[in-house]
C-alpha cells in the first residue's frame, strides 16, 4: 500500500473518531468543532495525489461514522439497522461528491462555503422527508454539552452545524494557507486579522453560552410550578406479553404509583399532580370508545380515589373503520367492511373519565410507518402486511392537567418526536407551559443510543425553555431544567419512581417564535450556488 493510502485512510478512520466521540462520551462536544478537519484533509491530499473514484474514501469514512454512533439500531432490527447506517452515509457521501463537482467550476473559498449550506440544507431537509432519519445532525453532537449551546434558543441545533462547519473550515483554511506558502503573501493585518476571526468564531459562542446559562441557574425555582411523578415500570418489550398479561403489568404500574401517592386520598387540597407511564405502555385502546379498554376501566377507576391526580400513559390505539373501500393507504382489511387504523398514542385521563389523546406524528420508517403509502403499503399487502403502518396527526395538540382550580396545557412528545427541533417547538406555541416526553428505549438495549436520546432531549428543553418530565419504559426517566440540565434521573433498567416538580413558563424563545431561520438561510443559499454552478456548467466557463 502506498504511503498516500496510508495517510489517506488513516485519516478518515480519525475522522469516524473524532466525530462519534461527542455523540458517546459526555463533555467532549467541542470535539466536533475539529473532527470535520481529517475529512477535509483526506480529500485534499487524495485530489493532489491524483486518485480516481475518491468517493470510496468519503463514502467509507462515513459509513465508519455512522456505524460507530449508531450500530445499536441493529439491535432492534438487523436490517433496518444496515439500511440506515449504509443510506445516511450515501446521503452524506452525495453531498460530499457534489462539494468536489463544484470544484470544477468555483474557485477558492466558495466550494468550502457551498459544501456547507449543502449539508445544512440537507439536514433542514432531512426533518421533512418522508423517510427520515435526522440523528446525525451535526448541532446534536453537543447533546452531551449543553454548558457550550446555551444560545440554541435563538437558532436551534442547526446553529450548532453552522458553528461546526464554520470552525472547521476556519482552521482548514489557515492550515491549507500554510501548506501551499499562501500565508507568507499575507501582510501582518491579513494575518492578524484571519487569526482573530478564527478565535472569535470559536470562542465567542462559548462566551456567549456561558452568559445565557447564568439567565437560568434559577429556572427550577419558578413559582408556579407542575408536580410530577415519573414511572418506569421496567418491562421488557421483547417479552412483553409472553411474560406476564396486561392487567399484571398494570397492577405493577398503579403498585408503584400508590406507594407514593397514598397519602393524597386524605388530603383535599393537595393540588395537582400528573403521573407519567412510558410509552406503548398498553396496546387495548379504542379510540372513541375508552371503556372497551381494561387499561382505561383500571386506571380510571383506580384515580377516581385521588382527586387532582392525572395519568399519562402511552398506548397502541386503534380506529375500526367501516367502509366499502379503503378510508386511507395505512389501513388494514380486517374483513369484509371492516378496516382498521393503528396509531402510537399518549392518553391523558384523570377520575372523571375524562380522556385526551395525541397520535404521535414523526414515525419511525417501517417499524412505525410506510413510506409513500400510495406505492409501498400496496407492495406491504403482497408481503403480507410486514411494515407499520401508524396514522399520526396532522398537527401538534395538547394534553389538558385538569385540577378543581383549572387546568395546566402540556405538550407529549412521543419518543422520536423529541428529535425533531422545529417540529417540538409547535407544542409550546399552541400554548404547552412545560412538556413531558415518553419513550421506550429498551428495544436498544445498554447501548449509547438511549443515552443520545436522552440528549436530545436536553437540546429541545434549551430551545424552547420549557423543562421536560422524561418517562422511559426502562430509562433513562429524568427531570430536564429549561436549560437543558438533567436535574434527576433513574438508573437504566431498573424499576424506579422519580418525584419532582417542573416550572411552568408562558414566554417564548426567538426559536419558537421564528422557527429554524439558520436551516432556511443555508437553504437559500444553497439554491443559489447551484443555479450558479448549473450556470457555469451550461456556459462552460
Amino acid at each position: 500500500m502506498k504511503k498516500e493510502n496510508i495517510i489517506i485512510w488513516g485519516l478518515a478512520v480519525i475522522f469516524a473518531v473524532m466525530m462519534s466521540i461527542p455523540y458517546i462520551i459526555p463533555n467532549t462536544g467541542l470535539l466536533s468543532l475539529f473532527g470535520l478537519i481529517p475529512l477535509l484533509c483526506m480529500e485534499r491530499i487524495a485530489d493532489l495525489s491524483g486518485k480516481k473514484h475518491i468517493w470510496r474514501y468519503h463514502y467509507s469514512a462515513f459509513v465508519l461514522w455512522n456505524t460507530i454512533t449508531t450500530f445499536w439500531v441493529c439491535n432492534a432490527t438487523i436490517g433496518g439497522g444496515i439500511f440506515a447506517i449504509l443510506a445516511n452515509s450515501l446521503q452524506m457521501s452525495l453531498i460530499f461528491g457534489l462539494f468536489r463537482l463544484s470544484k470544477k467550476k468555483f474557485s477558492g473559498s466558495l466550494p468550502y462555503i457551498f459544501l456547507a449550506v449543502t449539508w445544512i440544507a440537507w439536514e433542514r431537509f432531512y426533518f421533512d422527508a418522508e423517510i427520515s432519519w435526522p440523528w446525525l445532525v451535526l448541532g446534536n453532537s453537543f447533546g452531551r454539552s449543553i454548558w457550550a449551546v446555551q444560545w440554541y434558543e435563538f437558532t436551534g441545533s442547526l446553529g450548532g452545524s453552522l458553528w461546526i462547519w464554520g470552525c472547521n473550515l476556519g482552521l482548514f483554511g489557515l492550515m491549507t494557507s500554510l501548506s501551499d506558502g499562501s500565508w507568507n503573501s499575507f501582510n501582518i493585518k491579513a494575518k492578524t486579522a484571519s487569526i482573530l476571526g478564527y478565535a472569535m468564531l470559536l470562542t465567542l459562542p462559548i462566551v456567549a453560552s456561558i452568559s445565557i446559562g447564568k439567565d437560568y441557574e434559577n429556572a427550577m425555582s419558578a413559582q408556579e410550578v407542575l408536580p410530577v411523578l415519573i414511572v418506569q415500570p421496567n418491562i421488557d418489550p421483547y417479552n412483553k406479553f409472553q411474560a406476564m398479561t396486561q392487567e399484571q403489568q398494570n397492577a405493577i404500574l398503579l403498585s408503584q404509583v400508590e406507594s407514593v401517592i397514598k397519602g393524597r386520598k386524605a388530603d383535599t387540597c393537595a393540588g395537582p399532580l400528573l403521573v407519567i407511564a412510558p410509552e406503548t405502555f398498553t396496546n387495548d385502546i379504542i379510540c372513541g370508545d375508552y371503556p372497551r379498554s381494561m387499561t382505561w376501566r383500571r386506571f380510571t377507576g383506580f384515580l377516581k380515589d385521588y382527586p387532582d391526580v392525572n395519568l399519562l400513559f402511552g398506548a397502541s390505539s386503534y380506529d375500526y373503520i367501516y367502509s366499502e373501500t379503503a378510508p386511507s393507504h395505512n389501513a388494514r382489511n380486517i374483513r369484509n367492511g371492516l378496516w382498521v387504523e393503528s396509531h402510537n398514542s399518549a392518553l391523558m385521563v384523570d377520575g372523571s373519565a375524562r380522556t385526551d389523546i395525541f397520535h404521535k406524528s414523526k414515525l419511525v420508517v417501517a417499524v412505525e410507518k410506510t413510506p409513500y403509502p400510495a406505492l409501498f403499503c400496496k407492495i406491504d399487502d403482497l408481503l403480507g402486511g410486514v411494515m407499520g403502518r401508524c396514522v399520526g396527526q396532522d398537527e401538534v395538540s395538547l394534553l389538558d392537567v385538569r385540577y378543581r382550580n383549572g387546568e395546566i396545557p402540556v405538550g407529549c412528545a412521543v419518543c422520536y418526536e423529541s428529535v425533531y427541533g422545529e417540529y417540538y417547538t409547535d407544542y409550546v406555541r399552541k400554548g404547552a407551559r412545560a412538556m413531558t416526553i415518553i419513550t421506550n428505549d429498551a428495544w436498544w438495549g445498554d447501548t449509547p443510543g438511549y443515552r443520545q436520546h436522552l440528549s436530545y432531549a436536553s437540546l429541545r428543553a434549551i430551545e424552547t425553555r420549557r423543562a421536560i418530565a422524561r418517562c422511559a419504559n426502562t430509562g433513562i426517566s429524568a427531570i430536564i431544567s429549561p436549560s437543558g440540565e438533567i436535574i434527576s434521573q433513574t438508573e437504566w433498567w431498573e424499576p424506579a419512581v422519580l418525584q419532582g416538580s417542573i416550572p411552568l413558563r408562558d414566554d417564548m424563545t426567538f426559536f419558537v417564535e421564528h422557527g429554524d431561520i439558520t436551516g432556511r438561510l443555508c437553504t437559500f443559499m444553497f439554491f443559489l450556488l447551484l443555479i450558479a454552478l448549473a450556470v457555469r456548467f451550461k456556459t462552460g466557463k
